[in-house]
């Protein structure tokens, strides 16, 4: 079974609804959302990036919200800044549901480049870390503590704004050229970021906060759960012109599975047959390369094609890339080696 580590999911949310189930829910599964160890076993899922993401207590403030995403054009404003203080409970916990799931022996906390690999050889879950959405740190400080507790990875934004940056709210079609870019406090943390050996996430940031950490990054630029722009006009999506700019760099783009995101109507309706989805492949490989290209599911969080309902549905899609043409050496770059090539040229160690 081709092995498979993906750049984005929501699973620590469900574990923390679960309280004292969490460890239940990811060591058995209860028959609900994308993502358990069953069915990462079963799909050939060997690890992944595991992201801290702060809900939105106000939610969209448009009620009719759903009504216009699955019939198109829309555009949803998204809540206010969430204050750290409020921001920093929400964290703790997920973070905490991480390591608790690494005390049950079947998954491990990646902090550096070599326990990617030993943890997978080990057969446990090689997980990464991440934050979407950085509004429970506020300064350089805090960041250092949480590099201490394992973290690796972080997005500036989960589309509503923090203090650092500006993101994209959920619009199609539309640009991502949407609002102004980092902060200086954006900008002092790149810099810490890079220090650190933080990767940063570009996913959900807007074009302009994506200029600035192109010219300011000494990393490779990744985009952890993205799509084309080219396709899906979506504004969270990166157009060719932010495609060619991470190829420059030597970075990444982990396709996100969201059929929303997929679908050239850009309706949040379940994406039929993966054509689409090879199609965007093909868009990512013709401009980053085969280096340049892996996946980023967003599983638990987003409306999954019918053909990959959950993570134990993953050899369907590498099953549709061999059709394809894709030969397995591409194949085996896509679905994992790329992840670890540019962790390796990310992280210190």
């Amino acid at each position: 079974m081709t092995r498979i580590f993906d750049g984005h999911n929501d699973f620590l949310q469900r574990v923390v609804a679960a309280g004292q189930g969490g460890a239940d829910l990811w060591l058995k599964g209860d028959g609900t959302g994308h993502l358990d160890l069953p069915r990462m076993k079963q799909g050939g899922m060997a690890g992944g990036f595991f992201a801290i993401w702060v809900p939105s207590t106000a939610g969209f403030s448009d009620p009719d919200a759903q009504q216009k995403m699955e019939n198109p054009p829309f555009h949803m404003p998204l809540p206010d800044q969430i204050p750290a203080d409020e921001a920093l409970p929400h964290a703790f916990a997920q973070a905490a549901a991480l390591l608790s799931l690494e005390r049950t022996g079947t998954l491990g906390i990646a902090r550096k480049v070599a326990d990617l690999a030993d943890l997978m050889d080990q057969g446990k879950i090689a997980a990464i870390m991440h934050m979407e959405g950085i509004e429970a740190i506020r300064t350089p400080d805090d960041l250092h503590l949480w590099h201490a507790a394992g973290l690796r990875s972080l997005g500036p934004v989960w589309s509503r704004p923090t203090q650092f940056a500006h993101g994209v709210p959920f619009a199609f079609p539309a640009s991502p050229d949407i609002g102004t870019g980092l902060t200086q406090a954006g900008r002092d943390m790149v810099a810490e970021c890079n220090a650190l050996g933080i990767m940063l996430d570009l996913s959900h940031l807007n074009e302009a906060g994506f200029n600035d950490i192109a010219a300011l990054s000494d990393a490779p630029l990744v985009a952890s759960h993205s799509g084309v722009h080219a396709i899906c006009e979506s504004s969270r999506n990166l157009t060719d012109r932010q495609l060619r700019q991470i190829a420059d760099s030597k970075g990444l783009v982990g396709l996100n599975f969201a059929s929303s995101f997929l679908r050239p109507d850009g309706k949040r309706l379940p994406l039929e047959g993966l054509d689409v989805m090879l199609r965007h492949l093909d868009h990512l490989l013709s401009i980053l390369g085969e280096d340049g290209v892996a996946f980023g599911s967003d599983f638990d969080g987003a409306l999954m094609p019918q053909d990959i309902p959950d993570a134990s549905a993953l050899p369907t899609l590498i099953d549709a890339m061999r059709n394809h043409g894709y030969g397995d050496a591409l194949i085996a770059k896509i679905a994992c080696d790329n992840w670890i090539g540019v962790l390796k040229r990310t992280w210190k160690n």
